[in-house]
């Protein structure tokens, strides 16, 4: 049986060409065609689709700036810091849609809630230009902090 290395190679891959797969549940090798690995990443990656751009300017502390939709950034410049301030997520956005925030002054107490749904890691205080990125799981229906 030759090896991996041993093998010839090939420069165009088809959806019924094999490839090696190790079965770690069952700790021997198997094989998986092209179109298998495609099938499996389309559902298991996201990648990120366009995000639309929703602009506000609080100019008050304890400011509540709703967010219009998921796979949003949403651009948050405050007239200056503030003692708090709410935004409040999508309440029931597709799987996985993100929602990225940046904010230009500080906000020494910071609200992230969503109505009906679990909001889990977000901040609780940002700092001038600070910035983080919540992802909705429809599963949990919950709001994770990714970034």
């Amino acid at each position: 049986m030759a090896t991996i290395n041993q093998l010839s190679s090939v420069d165009t891959l088809s959806p019924g060409d094999q490839l090696p797969v190790y079965v770690q549940n069952s700790g021997d090798a198997r094989k998986a065609s092209i179109s298998t690995l495609q099938t499996y990443m389309q559902s298991n990656l996201s990648i990120p689709g366009t995000l639309t751009t929703q602009y506000a300017s609080p100019s008050s502390t304890g400011f509540s700036v709703t967010v219009s939709a998921g796979n949003t950034w949403l651009l948050l410049t405050p007239t200056a810091g503030f003692a708090a301030g709410t935004i409040v997520l999508p309440t029931a956005p597709d799987d996985r849609a993100e929602v990225s925030v940046n904010c230009t002054q500080a906000v020494t107490t910071l609200t992230v809630s969503a109505g009906g749904t679990t909001v889990t890691g977000a901040p609780t205080t940002l700092a001038a230009n600070d910035f983080f990125t919540m992802r909705y799981d429809a599963v949990n229906l919950s709001w994770y902090r990714v970034g």
